[in-house]
């Protein structure tokens, strides 16, 4: 499936249609999300869920949502942009990821990880009466768009609500995410954002170097 063609026509529906809709997008970072609503403001009113109960330690958590924060408010949005902070609901994350610890990233807690951010955003967009739903983490090459857009869709059958199909890293999405991060002086993390994560990226970080001194 094209994801990014099937975005671009229903865009060209909402042109044609003259209005406005308003969409719930999730967000699991400030420079991801800069692709996105650089590429989704022309044409919607947007707001930012910042709901990631998987980030470690707290402290990550906070200086990543204040650099959305920052971002969005620096933005120069054609359309209206605003953000619904969440409860961090860190252990909502480590009890799904029971049995999972040691799965590398990309597998099966990651899958699940990716149900339980958007389910609270399709619930909550649902809710709170938004056109659409959907989320920046298909601008990462690490993630795995065909999964998160099967979830959305099935997210959309069960709360009634639309899903915008995306894959945003197509086009040269993910270079731009880059490319404005740096334009903002945003703060770039170098791990997703579990403590799973972490700890596995400190490891390639620390193999690299011992291959590194060996040679």
């Amino acid at each position: 499936m094209n994801y990014n063609k099937i975005m671009e026509e229903e865009i060209a529906e909402i042109v044609n249609s003259g209005v406005v809709p308003r969409i719930l997008l999730h967000s699991c970072c400030a420079p991801c999300s800069t692709h996105v609503i650089d590429t989704l403001s022309p044409y919607f009113d947007i707001t930012i869920y910042y709901y990631n109960p998987n980030i470690e330690p707290y402290e990550e958590y906070e200086r990543r949502k204040k650099e959305e924060i920052r971002f969005i408010n620096e933005y120069n949005s054609k359309n209206k942009i605003d953000i619904i902070d969440c409860d961090h609901d860190n252990d909502l994350f480590r009890e799904m990821s029971k049995g999972l610890e040691e799965v590398p990233e990309g597998g099966a807690r990651c899958i699940k990880c990716y149900w339980l951010r958007l389910d609270k955003t399709a619930m909550r967009a649902k809710e709170l009466g938004y056109d659409y739903f959907a989320t920046t983490l298909t601008v990462s090459p690490l993630k795995n768009s065909q999964k998160l857009n099967e979830i959305g869709k099935k997210l959309s059958e069960k709360y009634d609500i639309k899903y915008l199909f995306s894959d945003f890293k197509k086009k040269e999405g993910y270079k731009h995410s880059i490319e404005m991060a740096r334009q903002y002086n945003l703060y770039r993390q170098d791990y997703c954002g579990c403590i799973f994560s972490k700890e596995q990226r400190e490891k390639e970080k620390l193999s690299k170097l011992e291959n590194t001194e060996l040679n």
